[in-house]
């Protein structure tokens, strides 16, 4: 969109563009249509980079003041949408797709082995890098401006940082003002002009976000979720009986964990290869929804901002048991909640390829040192790190997934205002009573029963130790590898990576497996070329 001196090219959606039109309009703007794009440029060009930080949505876009001759990109806070950008040939380029960035004349499509291993790490290559050496993700939260003269330094205009100072509020006022800030939210998000739904999971986040929409906005709702075949994690049933309860009308359809090996194809829709499972479930629960709905509501984010993960809770159990290790700096926080994160371990990696990548060990050592000196509650470092590293993997696996089918996913839990709430709790507004995200189930309990809202949490993901997909991964791998095509053995010592899927991965199990056959099928499907 081109306005006078400013140009926008934009990718996503602006959900409090109708107050902010509304503001303008007030000062004596005037708009020419109703749509969030012409609201941005509009702000964009009267109030410059700082209009940034006014708005809730998810998005990418690359803004030019034609007077300045300055481009500035702009990413979310949270990573829902991908900026890729690179400096080639003399050229700046920018999309929301890697894929386009490869159709440059004499593109550098090198992969070094840290983009592996890094990737083999953390699931995907974390912002700022992408699987391409020289090629950036720009960092969620953050805005890039670049002139004439070069790619200037990356600006952050929002930060999940955590202050557990205690608020003086008693748990009935915090919980009202969650459910005030949970229905602002809402209802930004619903606003649309086509069939809306809701992912519903049958866990406390889906739930929640579900209840609000109908019990306390009286919104009728479509619902839909995916069950896994003769899997014991499976949240099909208990999805039905919450949509039964909520008075939703509700879709569900089950996944054959033997088919796991096959369902991998997906890595060939994939910018970057992701390696979180639930792309198989997210994939086939956003096909369902859009044989009814285009846009679709969903619970991610409620674990990173309400302190959801068992992991969190092992981790600081740990902490407590060696105390005076952690004095004697024998033992760091750090380490043991990296290894409770990572897919591939450093002994692991250092197995594949002969030692860790030095840029993997600097990045391994960036987030541990983040960790260990930090004096806050542990709760509070590792929720940090999880948005930092783990979130923007969740929302890529969402986006990638959805948009395979046409669907818009939009976030609740991820509004700026209620994140900066989140990021305010003290740590026993977040557990209390061996429960996780105690304050969100405290807003739960008042529209659900609060038996089934403190029953144990079950995951999306195909359960890990489930051997038939877990077979049918490590099968399809070890197949792949025989074949005169394949791509791994070009980017890893062949005898190694041989000896690893024949002997460890074995063991290891699913996730290590799912990685590799996903990197795998990555490959095969665009174009790459191993680092000298």
């Amino acid at each position: 969109m081109l306005n006078g001196d400013h140009a926008l090219v934009f990718n996503g959606e602006i959900y409090n563009f109708q107050t902010l039109g509304a503001c303008a309009t007030s000062q004596g703007r005037r708009f020419n249509g109703h749509s969030d794009t012409e609201v941005l440029l509009d702000g964009l060009g009267y109030e410059g980079h700082h209009f940034i930080t006014r708005l809730d949505g998810m998005f990418a876009f690359g803004w030019y003041d034609i007077t300045r001759s300055e481009l500035t990109l702009a990413r979310d806070p949270f990573g829902e949408k991908p900026l890729y950008y690179c400096m080639q040939n003399g050229l700046f380029a920018f999309a929301s797709e890697l894929q386009a960035l490869t159709l440059l004349p004499g593109f550098d499509a090198t992969i070094s082995k840290a983009n592996i291993a890094t990737y083999l790490a953390f699931q995907h290559p974390p912002a700022p890098y992408t699987i391409y050496k020289n090629c950036s993700k720009l960092l969620p939260g953050t805005y890039l401006r670049v002139n004439r003269q070069g790619i200037g330094e990356a600006c952050g205009y929002f930060q999940f940082l955590t202050d557990s100072t205690p608020s003086g509020l008693s748990l009935d006022e915090q919980t009202d003002q969650l459910e005030e800030l949970m229905v602002d939210s809402l209802q930004r998000r619903l606003i649309s002009d086509v069939p809306l739904g809701a992912f519903l999971s049958g866990g406390v986040d889906s739930s929640t976000a579900v209840a609000l929409v109908t019990q306390k906005m009286g919104r009728n709702l479509k619902t839909f979720s995916v069950g896994f075949k003769g899997v014991p994690e499976s949240e099909h049933l208990e999805a039905r009986f919450m949509a039964e309860r909520l008075g939703t009308e509700h879709y569900d359809e089950m996944i054959d964990p033997a088919e796991y090996g096959a369902y991998a194809d997906l890595a060939a829709a994939m910018d970057e290869p992701n390696a979180d499972s639930s792309c198989v479930p997210t994939h086939a629960i956003s096909g369902l929804a859009r044989r009814y709905v285009t846009v679709a509501l969903t619970g991610d984010g409620g674990d990173e901002m309400f302190g959801g993960y068992q992991r969190y809770y092992d981790c600081i159990e740990a902490a407590t048991d060696h105390a005076n290790d952690i004095l004697a700096r024998r033992w760091h926080i750090g380490r043991d909640y990296t290894y409770r994160v990572l897919v591939y371990n450093d002994a692991q990696l250092a197995g594949l390829f002969g030692e860790v990548p030095s840029a993997t060990v600097d990045y391994f050592m960036q987030w541990r040192r983040r960790i260990d000196l930090d004096s806050r509650p542990v709760l509070n470092r590792l929720r940090e790190m999880d948005v930092a590293n783990y979130l923007p993997l969740v929302l890529a696996k969402v986006d990638r997934m959805s948009m395979q089918h046409s669907l818009e996913c939009r976030t609740p839990y991820l509004s700026p205002e209620l994140a900066q709430f989140a990021a305010g709790l003290a740590p026993d507004r977040l557990t209390q009573q061996g429960k996780a995200k105690f304050l969100l189930r405290n807003l739960a309990k008042r529209y659900l029963p609060a038996e089934w809202i403190d029953r144990k949490k079950k995951g999306f993901g195909v359960d890990p130790m489930n051997d038939i997909a877990r077979t049918s991964v490590i099968d399809r791998l070890a197949a792949l590898l025989e074949e005169p095509e394949c791509c791994l053995k070009d980017l890893l010592p062949p005898q190694a990576l041989s000896d690893f899927v024949s002997g460890p991965l074995r063991q290891l199990g699913f996730y290590h497996a799912w990685s590799l056959l996903v990197l795998e099928l990555w490959l095969r499907s665009h174009p790459w070329r191993a680092e000298a």
